[in-house]
């Protein structure tokens, strides 16, 4: 198979690409850090092809996307995986360009990461769009108001896309991941239930996507979380969450 994910050098992105990489897979690794995925590069020769790109620069993924379809084919799975987390508060003037970031990054960086490869997957009548956004979508978080919205939004466009998409042969997969031992989590210094490992937590994303499963949560334990916080009426939500930890402001995370 030939695979393209985003955000391929550090956490679920890096997980995913060694798993398949590992099957034997072809993999097209974007992210910005090249110099990271230079060592995917060394211990995959000729499997892995690499990118150092924004996810927030159209033309950059445009000519990357052409150039994988132009040596390897139209891709069997796009993962849009790159994303960044910060704590933001709306009171703090400065965090206004954070939270444009955030939604540029997790938000637009998925439409422009599947855009180029869309009217290949059409035509070619197969192939499926994966879309990374959290369980941190399910409702609004305190302290984490860029990075809930954003996993909220990537939670409603993936749907639009998957309607669009109906009748197609592509097939469209939100994964929500819950916590996932990562760069990203690595820092929070409140308790996370059910924390997976990444290597674990993208074997069984794998699984989902190998099943063509439309919304999944990934470990299935916080998606009963996510439905039971999704249903708590808002005065109990705000009692419950109003105390809660905040992530912290000063650290970018991706």
């Amino acid at each position: 198979m030939k695979v393209v994910i985003s955000g391929a050098s550090s956490g679920i992105g890096l997980a995913l690409a060694r798993h398949y990489l590992e099957r034997g897979d072809t993999v097209a690794a974007f992210a910005r850090r090249g110099e990271l995925l230079q060592t995917l590069a060394t211990e995959f020769p000729e499997k892995v092809f690499c990118y150092a790109l924004d996810v927030r620069d159209a033309p950059a993924i445009q000519k990357a996307a052409g150039d994988f379809m132009l040596r390897a084919g139209v891709p069997d799975i796009v993962i849009a995986n790159a994303g960044v987390s910060r704590g933001t508060l709306t009171e703090y003037v400065e965090d206004e360009e954070v939270f444009q970031n955030v939604m540029d990054i997790n938000v637009l960086g998925m439409v422009k990461t599947f855009q180029p490869f869309l009217a290949a997957m059409r035509n070619a009548k197969q192939g499926t769009l994966v879309g990374i956004a959290s369980v941190a979508g399910f409702r609004g978080l305190p302290g984490s108001g860029a990075y809930s919205a954003s996993k909220a939004a990537a939670i409603s466009y993936m749907e639009s896309l998957r309607v669009e998409m109906y009748g197609s042969g592509v097939k469209v997969v939100t994964l929500c991941p819950g916590y996932i031992k990562t760069p990203m989590t690595d820092i929070n210094t409140y308790p996370m239930p059910f924390i997976l490992p990444a290597d674990v937590a993208a074997k069984r994303m794998a699984r989902v996507i190998a099943c063509g499963t439309s919304f999944a949560v990934v470990p299935w334990q916080m998606g009963v979380v996510g439905w039971v916080m999704k249903r708590l009426p808002n005065w109990l939500y705000d009692l419950a969450f109003s105390k809660a930890p905040h992530k912290s402001r000063t650290v970018k995370l991706d």
